[in-house]
C-alpha cells in the first residue's frame, strides 16, 4: 500500500497545531537513519488506518520525491473527536527483523462440526497474534482454519500453521488458547403463573345484602 508524506521543518506545539487546522497530522520517520519530521494529509491517513492492511503489511512511502520502505509503529488519536493526532512509522528493509502484530482470520467456522452438526458456541478469544519475522515475510493476516473443530475442542497457538520464517512472541506464556467451542446454555422454562379471574357476584345477592343491612 502506498501513501504521500511531506517534509515537516516546523517543530514545537504551536506548530503542530497549525498543521492540524489545516487539516495534516504531524509525523516521524526513524529507523536506518536520522528521523525524518513528517506531515500528512489527515483524511487520507484517518480513511488508511481504518484499512486492516495499513497496520499490518510493509508500506510504500512516498517523501521529498523518494520512496521508502515503513511500518506504522504508533498513532495517537483525539480522546473524543475523530482526529488523528500523530503518527510513527519505521523504516525497513528486506533484511529488518520487526516485531508486529497481525490479525487473525478465522475460516470455515460455519462448516464444523461444532457449529454445523453441535450447535455450539465458538469463541475468538485471541484476534490478533504478535509475530517475529523479517520485514519482506510479514503476512498481511494468519488464517485459523476451524473447519474440523469439534464441540469441547480448544485451538492453542501451536495449532496454527504460520507463514514461513514467523514467529508467534507469547510474552511467557506457553501455548495461550486462539478458539475454544462450548455447548450453548439451555433456556430456562419460564412458567407464569395461572392468572385468576376474580368471580362474579351472584345475581341478586348485592341487592339481598344491601337490604339486610339497612335492617
Amino acid at each position: 500500500m502506498k501513501f504521500v508524506a511531506y517534509e515537516r521543518t516546523l517543530q514545537g506545539t504551536g506548530a503542530s497545531r497549525r498543521l492540524r487546522k489545516a487539516q495534516k497530522v504531524p509525523g516521524i520517520v526513524y529507523g536506518a537513519g536520522e528521523p525524518a519530521k513528517i506531515e500528512l494529509d489527515h483524511n487520507a491517513l484517518f480513511f488508511a488506518l481504518k484499512k486492516e492492511i495499513f497496520h499490518s503489511t510493509v508500506l510504500e512511502m512516498e517523501l521529498a520525491g523518494k520512496s521508502e520502505q515503513v511500518i506504522l509503529r504508533d498513532y495517537q488519536m483525539h480522546p473524543f473527536r475523530p482526529i488523528v493526532m500523530h503518527v510513527d512509522f519505521q523504516r525497513v528493509d528486506a533484511t529488518t527483523k520487526i516485531t508486529k502484530k497481525v490479525p487473525l482470520h478465522f475460516i470455515n467456522e460455519e462448516n464444523s462440526p461444532a457449529v454445523k452438526t453441535d450447535k455450539a458456541l465458538v469463541n475468538h478469544i485471541v484476534t490478533e497474534l504478535m509475530v517475529q519475522c523479517l520485514a519482506a515475510q510479514l503476512p498481511e493476516f494468519i488464517d485459523v482454519d476451524l473447519g474440523n473443530l469439534v464441540k469441547g475442542q480448544s485451538l492453542h497457538v501451536d495449532d496454527i500453521k504460520l507463514p514461513p520464517g514467523t514467529k508467534v512472541v507469547t510474552h511467557g506464556k506457553k501455548n495461550p488458547v486462539i478458539v475454544s467451542s462450548t455447548a450453548q446454555a439451555a433456556e430456562e422454562e419460564v412458567v407464569a403463573a395461572p392468572v385468576v379471574a376474580p368471580a362474579a357476584p351472584e345475581k341478586g345477592k348485592g341487592k339481598k345484602d344491601e337490604k339486610q343491612n339497612r335492617k
